[in-house]
């Protein structure tokens, strides 16, 4: 939590920065770490660097009209390239007439130091993503031949969002990145990496992970590396770098609010300590592991040892645990009750009521976990969204997104306890249900969530999301990476309020085809999985379209729930075997006699053959019509038909 002490308790911390080692090294310590501080790169100028004298004759001929600038080093090594071939004043010049903008405070002063100043500055956190927003805002890129002086690698993301706007991009690398002259430290602090030694690892720029693992290849020692990692706590000082680290899959634990050193050392001073301790007491393989996962300690909570978490967990069970989604609603003449009395918003953020309501339906259903009683869309309104729940028309937005410029009104989940009644929900429910039971704590994802912010409502075609989605791309990362990092807050708020388990409901990303998932809602998935707390189970679930199943494998201990429009056999093969599943019966099922239940129950535990790591659940939410007997005949079916 935030108001918890800096202090890294005398945990090890590895930290590769080069030009302001010695300072990191004195905060590290100042804040009771033992500090491991290597110097990992150097900036290697390129001589003679044919590329950046034709790059800057382009800019004096007039062949350029935009120049982006992401390093103020860069920028100098790029005059320093180009002085004794070219006329550097005329440059200048030549530079103060056309558009330029500056990815960040560096590069604005070292612009500043030759006398000039950029037309538009991009904001923090400084990504390419906020670069294109800005340059959507202010820029017309129709045309347009864009200059882009780049740093380290070729960012890839950013040049295609350019050329997706109309641009010819010119890119010109001014220097390069080489191990440091004296690796000694570097190579220490690999061998300790690699050995177990160190319990805490910090980047404060993306190419050090580049070079980290350059420096293992060289001493082969690669694999034993990347298996540390996993070990320990990774801090990235921000996104660029979390970017980074993630293409070179290396899981990012945290992530200061500023992309600043200071704060990057702070913040993991804070949270070092917990995510340290979370992840060798509870036996949870972390991100991208290959190995299998290992069980749960056999001593602990009950809910620990539950049906419904060893399932999770990939491991056997006595016979196959339900629960159901939706499971208390209008069906239950005890929420009929209650609802009678309160609006559901009220409801919503009444947590005893929620608790109530939930207890009431795992003991009348049998069920094997409860699912905290709340909403998709509380999380919208300290973005800054107008949310009613309209009776007869369900939720409504009445100020929806209605283009790219209208995305900076959302606010970044600053304040986490704007939703203190979720938490509070989470923590009286645990409380009141038995300790067996598991609770599961749930948010939207990016995806339905931005289509509720754009489409203010529901939607059959979603054409307001998707004509921003495709027109205006650097809006549309800005809306989900800020979405993105308010679920991961709010899952983790969740989890410890006392969730045992989370789930992302994506109930509208069916619409999209896999190349669109994969363009727009993957990658900000990726950062939401590794975000969250890795001691709990993480189930992700989506409709509409299976052949996304494949691309919602999420981590290790993703639990990938599936819809009624596949059989499970064939979802589990697309997902694959090293995932437990989650599923599917059609819901309107229940509507149907008890021998159509039983039948199509006994179905979809035949598709799933037995196999360790299945969760039975509906393919979506208990609908409204559903007699209440025919669901409690059919957990008492499941129980049955599943025993072993």
């Amino acid at each position: 939590m935030t108001d918890r002490k800096p202090d890294f308790g005398g945990l090890r911390v590895a930290a590769l920065e080069s030009r302001r080692a010695d300072d990191l090294k004195r905060m590290i310590e100042k804040h009771g770490g033992v500090a491991f501080v290597s110097p990992s790169m150097r900036e290697v100028p390129i001589e003679p660097n044919r590329d950046a004298i034709d790059f800057a004759y382009k800019v004096m001929t007039g062949q350029i009209g935009v120049v982006i600038l992401t390093t103020g080093v860069g920028f100098r090594h790029l005059l320093r390239a180009t002085e004794k071939h070219l006329d550097n004043q005329k440059f200048l010049d030549s530079l103060s007439d056309i558009v330029t903008v500056c990815r960040g405070p560096k590069p604005v002063a070292a612009m500043k130091e030759v006398g000039l100043k950029p037309t538009h500055r991009v904001p923090e956190p400084n990504t390419w993503r906020e670069l294109l927003t800005t340059l959507d805002e202010n820029v017309s890129l129709v045309n347009q031949n864009v200059g882009l002086q780049e740093y380290g690698v070729t960012n890839t993301s950013l040049i295609a969002g350019l050329e997706a706007r109309g641009a010819t991009v010119f890119p010109v690398r001014p220097y390069a990145w080489d191990f440091p002259e004296d690796q000694t430290l570097l190579r220490q602090n690999v061998r300790a990496l690699a050995s177990g030694q160190r319990d805490v690892v910090m980047f404060t720029s993306a190419h050090q992970a580049v070079n980290l693992l350059r420096c293992a290849e060289e001493m082969k020692l690669v694999n034993e590396l990347r298996q540390g990692l996993k070990r320990m706590v990774v801090a990235s000082i921000g996104p660029t770098t979390s970017q980074m680290l993630e293409e070179s899959e290396i899981r990012v634990d945290l992530e200061p609010e500023h992309p600043k050193m200071g704060h990057l050392v702070v913040d993991t001073a804070r949270r070092a300590g917990e995510i340290h301790t979370n992840r060798h007491t509870i036996q949870m393989m972390p991100i991208h592991d290959e190995l299998p996962m290992n069980a749960a300690e056999t001593t602990g909570p009950a809910w620990q040892q539950s049906l419904f978490l060893k399932a999770c967990r990939g491991e056997p069970t006595e016979r196959t645990p339900i629960w159901l989604m939706r499971q208390a609603g209008r069906y239950m003449a005890e929420y009929r009750e209650v609802r009678a009395k309160t609006s559901f918003l009220d409801l919503c953020k009444n947590p005893q009521l929620c608790s109530e309501v939930m207890c009431t339906a795992v003991d009348k259903l049998g069920v094997d976990a409860a699912i905290i009683f709340s909403d998709l869309l509380p999380i919208l309104e300290p973005l800054g969204f107008d949310l009613e729940f309209v009776k007869g028309d369900g939720p409504v937005i009445h100020n929806p997104i209605r283009g790219g410029a209208q995305v900076d009104r959302v606010k970044e989940l600053d304040e986490p306890g704007s939703l203190q009644f979720v938490y509070d929900t989470v923590r009286q429910t645990r409380a009141d249900m038995p300790d067996e039971i598991p609770v599961i704590g749930f948010s939207g994802s990016p995806f339905t969530l931005a289509s509720y912010a754009i489409e203010g409502g529901g939607s059959r075609a979603y054409t307001n999301t998707k004509q921003l989605m495709y027109t205006d791309p650097g809006a549309w990362n800005a809306l989900m990476s800020r979405l993105s990092r308010a679920i991961v807050l709010y899952l983790n708020e969740q989890i410890a309020a006392g969730a045992n388990c989370v789930q992302l409901f994506d109930s509208w990303v069916g619409c999209l085809s896999t190349n669109d998932y994969k363009q727009f809602v993957l990658p900000h998935m990726r950062h939401i999985f590794e975000g969250v707390d890795p001691s709990v189970p993480v189930i992700n679930f989506g409709t509409g379209n299976p052949m996304l199943l494949p691309l919602m494998r999420g981590d290790r201990r993703t639990v990938v729930g599936v819809d009624w429009r596949i059989d499970l056999d064939a979802a589990w093969k697309m997902i694959g075997a090293d995932r437990p599943v989650q599923g599917n019966l059609e819901p309107a099922v229940l509507l149907g006699t008890p021998e159509l239940i039983k039948e199509r129950a006994a179905m979809v535990l035949q598709q799933a053959g037995g196999r360790p790591g299945h969760i039975f659940n509906l393919g979506h939410g208990v609908f409204q019509q559903t007699p209440v007997e025919n669901v409690i005949a059919l957990v008492e079916m499941v129980k049955e038909l599943s025993a072993v």
